[in-house]
């Protein structure tokens, strides 16, 4: 096995359909920019409401990648 250093960062999805949603939200945006994603880790859920009922989730995610 190769040793690797990784950067992580923090990102929030969004999404009206559930938490899940938002994660997966969240992991394809990043990867638009992103290579070598190995990880991702859930730091973070809240939402917003609307009407006495949830508007949509917000999913706080941090994404560990390898550098080049």
């Amino acid at each position: 096995m190769n040793d690797h250093v990784y950067k992580m960062i923090e990102v929030v999805g969004s999404s009206s359909k559930g938490t899940d949603d938002a994660i997966e939200q969240a992991i394809a945006k990043a990867s638009e920019s992103l290579h070598n994603m190995d990880w991702f880790e859930i730091l973070d859920t809240r939402g917003h409401i609307i009407d006495g009922k949830v508007g949509h989730y917000q999913v706080t995610v941090k994404i560990g990648f390898r550098l080049d």
